[in-house]
């Protein structure tokens, strides 16, 4: 299996700083700030701290869906955390999402802010919030709550368990990439034969359940994410690939797709978000080219 010398956990865990991975700068065991920093804010009443990862992706997809629809009370400020350089460890988005973890969102179109975190939470909050893209009839409702959830459990075998052993692990361990390479492509399967089924994941319509699956599992079957798509073989689950393709010919996901995004060509870097005029005048590219 493996020629890594055997592992006795001790009976006590101490953290040990140099063993994080890529990502060891920016772990620790502890929550809280790590530094006084407050959030700006702009002249919308929504207004997101996040980074287009595949969590960050679901919500700007959302908020650019609404506006498509004409909720104009979806206008949002979107700005940038860098999370690598440890910006969610700041004191005021701290105070937003206590678990320091992208995206988070303050609403400020109540009497009092609303804030709300966690990437599911937020289409939920959305979608009720502006009666769109979550159906009425119990039945439906029920199915698309229920392929919503499916993705938020699934989501981390995903990411922190493929993604972080196969991509990121300071050390290939066979184990764990089987173990969890096993689970996403289990994943896939459970995907793949729903959408044989319906043309969307929660049935004949577009909802919030597309969005929360579409950045993960749809960016996976197109070899997007952890340039995993031979070794996990992503041209079998052709009902799978069928509905990311359909999905990402949307406007408002393409726009979704570049709010806050850090990495890929210049032209599909929006850092920040403030208005709709700015996929066509702030991209990186064009300020590049401003300097």
């Amino acid at each position: 299996m493996s020629d890594l010398p055997a592992y006795t956990p001790p009976k006590v865990w101490t953290w040990n700083k140099a063993n994080g991975g890529q990502f060891a700068n920016i772990n620790r065991p502890i929550a809280g700030p790590t530094h006084e920093a407050a959030l700006p804010r702009g002249s919308h009443p929504l207004q997101l701290y996040s980074l287009a990862t595949p969590n960050g992706v679901k919500v700007t997809v959302m908020l650019e869906e609404l506006l498509s629809l004409g909720h104009s009370g979806a206008q949002y400020d979107a700005w940038l955390i860098r999370i690598n350089q440890g910006e969610q460890f700041g004191s005021g988005f701290v105070e937003v999402n206590p678990n320091s973890k992208i995206p988070a969102l303050l609403d400020y179109s109540e009497p009092e802010p609303v804030r709300v975190f966690e990437s599911g939470s937020i289409l939920l909050y959305l979608a009720e919030k502006f009666g769109a893209f979550l159906p009425t009839d119990p039945a439906r409702r029920a199915e698309c709550m229920s392929w919503l959830f499916w993705q938020m459990g699934s989501g981390p075998y995903l990411g922190g368990g493929f993604g972080h052993f196969y991509a990121y692990a300071p050390t290939k361990i066979e184990y764990a990439i089987d173990r969890f390479a096993m689970e996403v492509k289990r994943q896939l399967d459970v995907l793949n034969r729903r959408l044989a089924e319906s043309p969307y994941v929660g049935g004949d319509d577009y909802t919030i359940a597309d969005m929360a699956i579409w950045p993960w599992y749809g960016a996976l079957v197109k070899g997007l994410v952890y340039d995993a798509g031979e070794f996990l073989q992503v041209h079998e689950y052709t009902q799978v690939i069928r509905w990311a393709d359909e999905i990402a010919k949307r406007p408002a996901v393409q726009r979704g797709r570049m709010v806050n995004r850090v990495t890929g060509p210049l032209e599909s870097q929006l850092h920040e978000r403030h208005s709709a005029s700015d996929f066509e005048t702030s991209t990186q590219d064009k300020l590049k080219d401003s300097k």
